[in-house]
């Protein structure tokens, strides 16, 4: 799994349009000034976005987009599926594909997909969550800082 720059974008024009008030219409324009995302590359991931079902779009002068699905209820894992594709997509060896460390990543893959599983588009945007990894690597959404305070002791 790869963050590239159009998921990283992406996650930041849906933050715009959970921040909206409700039913009000986000210009594309305005998130890429205000993300500093070229314009032409937003309009991209829009459209994909649009395919995707997370956002709806309205056209004319005061056009824009508005979230198409519940913040509420859509995961970061259904996010980076609908525009990074699927999670499970570490490069393997290319040279051996039986590598005694092909289990390592396939585990490490499915924490993957835990982690993004385990919070919402409003956990992260709206209330400030964060997954964290609990006993038997389970993961749940925790305010941000307390994933910090657990982060700093390690150190």
């Amino acid at each position: 799994m790869e963050v590239s720059k159009k998921l990283d974008y992406a996650l930041r024009m849906l933050a715009e349009v959970v921040h909206a008030p409700e039913g009000e219409v986000v210009s594309v324009r305005s998130v890429a000034e205000s993300n500093g995302i070229p314009y032409s590359f937003a309009r991209t991931i829009q459209h994909e976005m649009v395919r995707a079902g997370l956002l709806s779009t309205t056209r004319g002068p005061h056009g824009g987009m508005t979230l198409a699905v519940d913040a509420a209820e859509v995961t970061l894992l259904d996010i980076v599926q609908a525009i990074g594709g699927p999670v499970r997509n570490l490069e393997r060896s290319r040279t051996n594909k039986s590598s005694m460390f092909n289990p390592i990543w396939d585990e490490v893959e499915l924490l993957a997909w835990k982690c993004l599983s385990a919070v919402t588009l409003q956990q992260v945007v709206v209330d400030g969550m964060a997954p964290a990894a609990r006993e038997g690597f389970s993961f749940e959404a925790v305010p941000v800082a307390e994933l910090v305070s657990e982060l700093e002791a390690l150190e």
